[in-house]
């Protein structure tokens, strides 16, 4: 005879591996907020740049945001202060219509 299912206890390890996902989802949400510079800005000027990015509906905007946002992950450690600032060429000319519009729609 086979032995019965504890339905409750598959239940909670579901739910604790939820929660574990949860919260290292929030980490590198926040480790990447420390990476790209973000953390600097004020609270509401952040928010506001990526509901403008959530909201965005212009493709060519949207397809330059995953760019940049691929650059900045290939680029190496000693990279990543100068693209946070947008000093790299082919990233500026990328991001540039991303943060302009985040500080006016954010005040």
């Amino acid at each position: 005879m086979r032995k019965p299912r504890d339905y409750d206890a598959d239940l909670k390890a579901l739910d604790d591996k939820a929660r574990q996902l949860k919260a290292r989802k929030r980490e590198h949400l926040g480790e990447l907020v420390i990476a790209t510079g973000a953390d600097a800005l004020p609270i509401e000027q952040l928010a506001g740049a990526l509901l403008l990015a959530v909201e965005s509906t212009d493709e060519r905007g949207r397809e330059a945001q995953r760019t940049r946002g691929a650059a900045f992950f290939r680029a190496k450690s000693g990279a990543r202060p100068s693209a946070r600032r947008g000093d790299s060429s082919p990233a500026t000319d990328i991001s540039s219509p991303s943060p302009a519009p985040a500080a006016p729609g954010a005040a």
